[in-house]
């Protein structure tokens, strides 16, 4: 089993910037893919970025791309969501998680969440 715990998330106004931090315990992660995700609510889960295992391969979501950027240290089971020029339109519950492979299957452990609320 692993456990992900996310931190970081908190009130912003537009134009801020954020930090979000995924910490993976339990089971080991090596290898492992690692992903953000967001919910708004009323709104369906939506894909912001996805790193691999390595670092050397990332992926982002077009609402996201230019202002997110993932990035993880292996050495301390961290994977991180550097958020600039936050819109309010990007309020919203976010979500690390992990995947065995990079280019394929699905998300097999996720955290709890931490809620990030931009102002205008």
């Amino acid at each position: 089993q692993v456990q992900l715990v996310e931190s970081g998330g908190g009130l912003v106004q537009a134009g801020g910037s954020l930090k979000l931090s995924c910490a993976a315990s339990g089971r080991t992660v090596s290898g492992y893919a690692m992903g953000w995700f967001r919910q708004a609510p009323g709104k369906e889960r939506e894909f912001l970025a996805l790193i691999s295992w390595s670092g050397g391969s990332t992926r982002y979501a077009d609402s996201v791309k230019g202002r997110f950027t993932i990035s993880r240290d292996n050495a301390k089971n961290m994977a991180y969501l550097q958020m600039n020029s936050l819109k309010p339109e990007d309020t919203a519950v976010y979500y690390c998680a992990t995947k065995r492979a990079y280019t394929s299957g699905a998300y097999d452990y996720w955290g709890q969440g931490t809620q990030v609320t931009v102002s205008s």
